[in-house]
Parts: structure tokens; C-alpha cells; sequence
């Protein structure tokens, strides 16, 4: 998948590019330096983890394949393809529908939800965490026969396809919104609408929604994010906001089920036992919604943007070459991606000033100099 991803990664890009420009003349882009770039570090980020936990799902489903399948099916029938693809799409509705209904599973899919703009710099904005508990959803494939290799394409069409529908660049498509997810269909499911709350999680079709009552039709104007916002560009801890909280919630709870159940009831969930302010979030109030945006000068923009194409250039080559790299090599290489990422986040948004951040990085180069000398 790895290959697949950084041979995509042109072509994101360049759609990136078409729907900016496409934005600008209409006089409605909703493109934000600081928004966009903390997207897309997420999404490199995603990636370089994913080069060491899809080593555990494909693991996993590879030997529950061998050992449990009920029917050998073969790659070679066109037919084992066409059902593999919606199999997934039917795994990938529940997986996605709990991840907004259990709080362990939004804590991981969280990150996708995060970002108070909605363009295809969003559709790039990935987890890091969601392979750890995600495979459980996919294990039917593998007992139903579906072959590793036919899983894998699988995924990655399912993948692939959600790209584009991250755009408010394109309306209404008419009778495709019926049974296919789109751009309309997908901008309900990110908006924080009351009435659009936890709808629309089909992946490719629309089908799974109107069969088990998740659909509804776009009919007010979206708004973005998440009912908690983020409020931060520092990509480490948009992947683990919601596990930090839910770990105190959990250590907060008086009684053992409570701490196990603030895991896997609906986010937000909290035991009737456990008062006090610093306990309960206030009420969620759309009226109340405000962007996150922190002020950037040009030295901010500019040390920004070159900083993630540093770490992209350092990413593509990883992902390309991950299956002959050392491990060691691989993991220093990634944790260097994810430092770059992090300090670009920090500088955004003034934590940390542009001097102090090229210290930082000098003082790191030195160490792995003379590491390496030694």
C-alpha cells in the first residue's frame, strides 16, 4: 500500500491545486495555510506509523485467513473482486459507525474530524492510531475466504475513492447521492449540525446508510470540526487529545465498570456517580462555534511549508522503499519525519519561536552527527 499511497501523491496534489484554484475564481476557497498543513502532516504522519501497525493488521488477517476461512476463494475469478469490494465497504460502514458511537474508536477517528475547513487537504488528514483496534472489523473477509491480496485492493480502492468527496467545490449530483457517497453525501457526515450528527459513514455506497437509518440528504449549510475542538496544529497530540481524555475520565470513576465503560459508551459518555466542573463539558452550542486561527506572519508561513516538504521528501522515499529498509533505519527515519512535523506545528501556532525551532534542529543534526561518528 505504501507504493500505492506515494505514486497517489502527485495526483493529490494536483487535484489540491485544481480545487484551490477553482475556489479562487468562484471567490469561495476555503484553503487556510496553518489548517491545510497541519492536514496534510497528519496525513504523512499516518502514513510513516502505518509503515509499522499494517504489519499487524495484514499479520492478523493473513493468519486468520489460514486457519479459519471457510471457503478457499480464488483471486482469480472476477467475482471474488467485485464481492471483496463491497464485503469491505459493508466492514468499513460498522468500523466507521463505531467510531463515532463508542469513544475508544472516536479516539482514533477523531483526527479525520478535526479540521474546521472541509477540501481534499481534509480527505489526506488520517489517524495514526485506527489500525490498532480497525482490523477487528475486517476478520469476516477473512473467515468468509476473501484472500490477503484481495483484501489489500480492497481497501486501498475504498481508500482511494474518498479522496474526491472531500470537496465543497461540487453540489448535488442528483440520483448519485442516492446510492453512492459524494461530496454532498460526505459533508454531512463531517458537519456538526445536530440534525446531521452521526450520518452517513458508507465509504463508497450510500447503501448501508439507508439500510440500517443513517442517511440524510444535505439540506443546511455545514459546519466543521468536532464538538470538542481541537484548537492546536501540534499533530502528536491531535492523535491523542481524546485517549488522554478518556484515560482521566477513566481514572476519575469511582466504580471498576464505570472505568471501563467510559472506553466503549458514545463519546462524551461520562458515569452519573462523578460531578463537578472540571468533570462535565459544557453543552454544545452551534452559535457558539469559533475558528482556530492563530495569526501567522510570512516567516511563519514560509518556515511552515518548507518544513513539510522536508518531511515529505523524506516520507515518499520511505513508503517507496520501506520493504528493503532496516527497521532501525526505517524507525529513525520516521520519528525524524514525525519531529518536523511537530516543530512546524509548534512555530504556527507560537509556541515555539523560529529561532529556537532551527536550534532545536541544529542541536539534533549534531547529535546524530557525532552518534554516527562514534
Amino acid at each position: 500500500m505504501g507504493r500505492t499511497i506515494a505514486l497517489a501523491t502527485p495526483v493529490f496534489f494536483a487535484l489540491i491545486a485544481l480545487e484551490w484554484a477553482i475556489g479562487h475564481v468562484r471567490g469561495r476557497s476555503n484553503y487556510r495555510v496553518n489548517d491545510a498543513i497541519n492536514s496534510l502532516s497528519l496525513g504523512v504522519m499516518s502514513q510513516v506509523v502505518g509503515l509499522f501497525t499494517k504489519l499487524l493488521v495484514v499479520g492478523i488477517y493473513a493468519a486468520v485467513y489460514s486457519v479459519a476461512a471457510l471457503w478457499e476463494l480464488s483471486a482469480d475469478q472476477w467475482w471474488v473482486w467485485v464481492v471483496a469490494i463491497l464485503a469491505y465497504d459493508f466492514c468499513y460502514y460498522w468500523n466507521h459507525r463505531l467510531g463515532h458511537e463508542s469513544a475508544v474508536f472516536w479516539a482514533a477517528h477523531v483526527v479525520h474530524h478535526q479540521s474546521q475547513e472541509y477540501n481534499l487537504s481534509t480527505a489526506l488528514r488520517q489517524t495514526s492510531s485506527g489500525a490498532l483496534l480497525g482490523w477487528i472489523f475486517y476478520l469476516p473477509m477473512a473467515i468468509a475466504g476473501s484472500p490477503p491480496q484481495v483484501f489489500l485492493v480492497s481497501a486501498v480502492i475504498n481508500l482511494l475513492y474518498q479522496y474526491w468527496i472531500h470537496t465543497e467545490q461540487v453540489g448535488k449530483l442528483g440520483w448519485f447521492d442516492r446510492w453512492f457517497s459524494s461530496p454532498s453525501n460526505h459533508r454531512v457526515h463531517h458537519a456538526v449540525n445536530d440534525r446531521y450528527s452521526d450520518r452517513n459513514y458508507g465509504g463508497i455506497l450510500m447503501l448501508w446508510d439507508r439500510l440500517f437509518g443513517t442517511f440524510i440528504e444535505e439540506d443546511e449549510k455545514c459546519v466543521y470540526g468536532t464538538r470538542a475542538p481541537l484548537d492546536s496544529w501540534d499533530p502528536l497530540w491531535a492523535n491523542l487529545e481524546v485517549y488522554a481524555d478518556l484515560a482521566r475520565r477513566s481514572w476519575r470513576a469511582e466504580r471498576w465498570r464505570d472505568k471501563l465503560a467510559v472506553w466503549l459508551m458514545p463519546p462524551g459518555w461520562q458515569p452519573s456517580t462523578v460531578g463537578g466542573p472540571a468533570w462535565h463539558k459544557p453543552a454544545f452550542d452551534l452559535a457558539r462555534v469559533r475558528r482556530f486561527d492563530p495569526p501567522m506572519g510570512r516567516a511563519t508561513r514560509a518556515f511552515a511549508v518548507l518544513h513539510f516538504v522536508l518531511a515529505l521528501a523524506v516520507a515518499l522515499p520511505l513508503l517507496w522503499y520501506s520493504d528493503t529498509l532496516p527497521i532501525a533505519t526505517l524507525a529513525a527515519a520516521a520519528a525524524a519525519v514525525i519531529v518536523v512535523l511537530w516543530i512546524a506545528g509548534a512555530v504556527m501556532q507560537g509556541k515555539l519561536a523560529i529561532p529556537a525551532a532551527i536550534a532545536i534542529e541544529l542541536a539534533a543534526l549534531l547529535a546524530l552527527g557525532i552518534t554516527g561518528l562514534g
